[in-house]
């Protein structure tokens, strides 16, 4: 059975950083695309970050040039570095992969979100 890990969330000062970072276990094939999504207060759920299985990347306009996306398909984690943050980044991130399995074809799975509060 795969599972998702995040971790590496927290409280932290506006300007700050945090790495949160993505585990996937079980038995895996492959895992195509990786991405990070955030849930905000009262917000809906919206994309942060992709990448391909081929690392080509993609961004959110707000996070562009502040959050980079990487993975290492090795250790089966996808990283999300957060510089810069600000008081709108806080929400609830999740991580998203696309994984194919012995067993199954690719399928969508999710994380259970680890919680960034970016706050003075």
């Amino acid at each position: 059975q795969v599972q998702l890990v995040e971790s590496g969330g927290g409280l932290v000062q506006p300007g700050g950083s945090l790495r949160l970072s993505c585990a996937a276990s079980g038995t895996i094939s492959s895992i195509y695309g990786m991405a990070w999504y955030r849930q905000g207060p009262g917000k809906q759920r919206e994309l942060v970050a992709a990448i391909t299985g081929g690392g080509t990347t993609n961004y959110a306009g707000s996070v562009k040039g502040r959050f980079t996306i990487s993975r290492d398909n090795a250790k089966n984690t996808g990283y999300l570095q957060m510089n810069s943050l600000k008081p709108e980044d806080t929400a609830v991130y999740y991580c998203n992969a696309v994984i194919a399995t012995p067993k199954s074809s690719a399928y969508d799975y999710w994380g259970q979100g680890t919680q960034v509060t970016v706050s003075s």
